[in-house]
């Protein structure tokens, strides 16, 4: 059983460890940015957590449950870098799992890993495979298969599961096999689980009062250890009075000011906040906003000139969200920054996406009229972090191209945007898509692989199935006949990802011959939902 003394021991016993291993786990620190501080930073919080347990009255630690919850609040207020955020809580979770529990066995044990991996997850806006994270994971994951209920069973298996987890981060993140290392924050992890395994086997360990080191002059530059490098501050501080719902709106807010973003609590009321940014007042007028900060540091990154950097590195940017990897090509070649949309892709990604432009002001062009919607929720939450972001709504990614075509910088960036909407809705827009299922039109029935012809949204012809080349080619010289029959002078063709081959010299030869006035342009865009977008103008 694990009691409170257990407990010390562990808080000892891993700041010896992390202090033994911090220069070899600061050397292989190379995701997201080669820094080298992963090993520095879980020290020093470590090393805060053990000097709020040895500082607290005897009363207030007696239990197991109790010295862990002194020992996560203690390194949740000394928390340095994303990875320090993260032990703190895998620390909090650990102590929220046995909160009123004076000893704990290898059940209470292996639900206070799971707990902590909980939480450490939700600490981030953006985690990711292959990391600190993934080891946690693992090591609670394996912890909770042990059915024996004996506490040195599970410790075991923890160790061996985050030794093991750790072994594959470097096939989880392309920089770690390129290094030839594996993941920094996820070795800090399993020296922390070796050292409760340690304690676990009850092997004879060094108890010293390590006090936690005080702030210095020194202390006001820091190694940047992840995150762009628009980004020249790091701004930390904590917060009393917010509840979830306080902090989920700091966290969304901080996302629009900055990157590496957490705000993690202890579960009774406090939470500790951390960005990466550029302005640094209203990353902590937001944190007035939402409570009562405190204990306020702010490090210039030691890789910036002395100099504050601007807030914005630049007036104007356009970002355009889409659907296949030739439309972000055309894009990007007029100078867009791309999201290419999948089935992760979400309103977050767009968001990081608009700050990491660095721009005063973003034009968002969503491809298609399903991803409005996720273009104004990223934009309303861009405006609060405190850009100027404008949605210019776009039902297909051939008005999105027709927007971005009359970009002009030289404009001021109201008559940018008039321009670009006049633009996108001048353009009409027609589709070729295979129907999946079953439907009624108002053109007939629809059957399941049916090639259906679109133009403005609206099905205006079926060309019954199967869908082979045949098909899909009368269907779009069909639907470019009908858009030109109201007048016309470019076709413009993105080609989907299931186009056929020759589609493209099928519609230059039907041109040609019918309607030889028009220009045409084809252009490979790779779009999964649609075979290919035509857009007129």
């Amino acid at each position: 059983m694990l009691d409170a003394a257990a407990v010390r021991r562990l808080a000892a016993t891993c700041v010896q460890a992390l202090d033994a291993h911090k220069d070899a786990i600061n050397r292989i620190n190379v995701y997201p940015v080669a820094d080298g501080d992963t090993g520095a930073n879980m020290l020093a919080t470590m090393r805060a957590g053990l000097d709020a347990l040895l500082r607290a009255p005897a009363a207030e630690r007696s239990g197991a449950g109790q010295a862990l919850s002194v020992l996560a609040k203690g390194a949740l207020t000394g928390a340095r870098g994303n990875s320090g955020v993260l032990l703190s809580q895998l620390l909090r979770g650990m102590a929220e799992a046995v909160r009123d529990e004076s000893e704990v066995d290898g059940e209470g044990l292996a639900a206070a890993l799971a707990r902590g991996s909980d939480l450490a997850a939700a600490a981030l806006s953006d985690p990711v495979e292959g990391t600190m994270l993934t080891v946690l994971h693992a090591a609670a994951s394996a912890a909770s298969g042990v059915h024996t209920g004996d506490l040195h069973d599970v410790a075991v298996a923890a160790v061996n599961a985050s030794a093991d987890a750790l072994s594959r981060t470097p096939r989880q993140l392309p920089q770690l096999a390129e290094a030839g290392v594996v993941d920094a924050g996820g070795r800090g992890a399993v020296v922390v689980l070796e050292s409760l395994l340690s304690v676990v086997a009850d092997e004879p360990i060094g108890m010293s009062a390590l006090i936690a080191p005080q702030r210095t002059p020194e202390s006001l530059v820091t190694a940047r250890e992840a995150g762009s490098e628009k980004y020249s501050y790091e701004v930390m501080y904590l917060i009393d009075g917010a509840d979830e719902q306080g902090a989920v709106r700091l966290r969304d807010t901080l996302s629009g000011l900055g990157d590496c973003v957490s705000v993690a609590g202890d579960g009774d009321g406090l939470w500790t906040v951390h960005v990466h940014c550029n302005d640094i007042g209203a990353a902590i007028e937001v944190g007035v906003e939402t409570g009562r900060p405190h204990r306020i540091t702010v490090a210039r990154f030691a890789d910036e000139p002395v100099a504050a950097s601007p807030r914005f590195g630049t007036d104007r940017a356009v970002v355009v969200a889409g659907r296949g990897e030739g439309l972000a090509e055309l894009a990007r070649a007029e100078g867009a920054t791309v999201l290419v949309v999948d089935e992760s892709a979400d309103a977050y990604a767009l968001l990081q996406l608009i700050g990491s432009t660095g721009a005063a002001q973003v034009t968002v062009l969503p491809a298609g009229a399903d991803l409005t919607e996720l273009a104004d929720e990223a934009a309303i939450r861009a405006v609060a972090g405190g850009q100027d972001v404008v949605v210019v709504p776009c039902a297909s990614p051939v008005q999105a191209l027709a927007a971005l075509a009359v970009h002009d910088v030289r404009r001021t960036a109201s008559d940018d945007v008039v321009g670009m909407a006049e633009a996108a809705a001048a353009m009409r827009r027609g589709d070729v898509t295979v129907a999946t299922e079953d439907a009624m039109s108002w053109v007939g029935r629809v059957a399941a692989g049916d090639v259906l012809g679109f133009t403005d949204g609206e099905v205006v012809l079926i060309e019954p199935g199967p869908a082979d080349e045949e098909a899909v080619t009368r269907a779009a010289c069909a639907v470019v006949d009908r858009m030109l029959a109201a007048g016309g002078e470019l076709v413009t063709v993105l080609l989907g990802a299931g186009a056929p081959e020759g589609l493209a010299d099928e519609l230059e030869d039907f041109l040609r011959r019918e309607r030889p006035e028009a220009e045409l342009a084809v252009y490979p865009g790779g779009q999964p939902d649609t075979v290919l977008a035509i857009g007129v103008e």
